[in-house]
């Protein structure tokens, strides 16, 4: 779950990081109706979830209010990388004397989580990493210790060399990390985080995902999820109980378990096709499960043909049956389908299914199944 700036800052200043005043804006009016509340210069920032807002425009420092409604209305016209801008915010302007990058992200390589800092903020960390990787400090930290006074000073000094500024970074670090422990982020990030040329520690910009698994413990995050860039059909599967993720292809893939899943889109690439979505069942399928998952695929207009392919461990092959007789009752399928059932009562579903006369692809493996439906795609 991507949150925008906005969100993003809503939280650390509950964590008691500092941020700028701001204000949140839709529309021209609405900033109008806010600009009063501020001394200028302000800062008219985009809220998309991708980086490069500044190299491409969506960042603005409006000097009145004339240039502040000016930069609001180009803006709001504005795609940056494909998305377009929704919102503003409306934003005090720093007086910035460094810039400086803090971020903290699961290393999967290690299994822990790990903080980096770098004098060189302001910019992408990846490219940082890419043109001078000894310029970002890093420290993996213990999986039951997390973060220790000595390692939040030592990254406090690996950024600043004033101590009375040091400590305030020190402080950052730390309240960044339990924003980051504490709401199940996978990533939280401020780049740039400035000093002032008052010596005040600002977060200028920041950057939180937050683990979607973890969100039910976390509902009162979920008011924070902008779902003008969501994929409205993900999150209606996720309310389902499936995991669904849309793709370029062509062939629908409807399949039990994660891994399974993954295998099948491989397999159908091996021979040729292009898989139009990652879809998993679950392990334990219901026959409406079944049914909301053909939905899903046949919205896709792109789709010429379907792969269900089902390996009934705790699922049940006759479940998967009864749900696709269901779903052909219910939806107008007329695409081919092509399914491969087998483990738990596979004779019973079988069986249903010969005896619905549905007008099914019926393979016994795997590779047959993607082979098939591969060459169903293209007819």
């Amino acid at each position: 779950m991507k949150l925008l700036e906005y969100a993003s800052k809503e939280i650390l200043s509950k964590y008691g990081v500092p941020v700028k005043k701001n204000r949140l804006c839709k529309t021209v009016n609405e900033v109008k109706a806010v600009l009063d509340e501020f001394a200028f210069p302000v800062v008219v920032k985009a809220q998309v979830p991708v980086g490069g807002r500044g190299k491409a425009g969506g960042i603005k420092v409006a000097k009145d209010k004339v240039e502040a409604l000016s930069y609001t209305a180009q803006i709001l016209k504005m795609e940056i990388k494909g998305l377009p801008v929704k919102k503003i915010l409306i934003e005090e302007a720093a007086r910035i004397k460094t810039e400086l990058y803090l971020g903290i992200v699961l290393d999967r390589t290690s299994k822990r989580n790990v903080i980096m800092v770098s004098r060189e903020g302001g910019v992408e960390i990846e490219e940082v990493a890419r043109m001078n990787p000894q310029a970002i400090v890093k420290i993996h930290l213990h999986p039951y210790l997390g973060l220790t006074d000595f390692q939040a000073k030592y990254l406090a000094y690996s950024l600043v060399d004033d101590s009375e500024v040091a400590k305030k970074v020190q402080y950052f670090i730390k309240s960044l990390y339990r924003v980051f422990v504490e709401t199940d982020s996978q990533l939280a990030e401020i780049n740039p985080l400035v000093i002032e040329e008052d010596g005040n520690v600002i977060a200028l910009d920041a950057k939180i995902i937050l683990d979607d698994n973890a969100i039910y413990r976390h509902q009162e995050l979920e008011s924070l999820r902008d779902l003008d860039y969501e994929n409205l059909e993900e999150l209606e599967a996720k309310s389902k109980g499936l995991s669904f993720v849309k793709l370029d292809g062509n062939i629908g893939c409807c399949v039990n378990g994660a891994g399974l899943a993954m295998a099948t889109m491989d397999i159908i690439k091996l021979y040729g096709g292009e898989p139009a979505n990652f879809l998993d069942v679950g392990g334990s399928s219901s026959p409406d499960k079944i049914k909301n998952a053909m939905e899903l695929i046949l919205r896709d207009k792109r789709v010429k043909a379907i792969l269900i392919n089902i390996f009934g461990g705790i699922t049940r092959c006759d479940d998967v049956a009864v749900g696709l007789v269901q779903a052909y009752k219910e939806l107008n399928i007329t695409l081919p389908v092509v399914i491969r059932l087998t483990g738990t009562n596979e004779e019973k579903a079988k069986e249903i299914l010969n005896k619905s006369g549905l007008p099914l692809y019926g393979v016994s493996s795997m590779a047959e199944g993607a082979k098939r439906v591969s060459e169903l795609a293209v007819k």
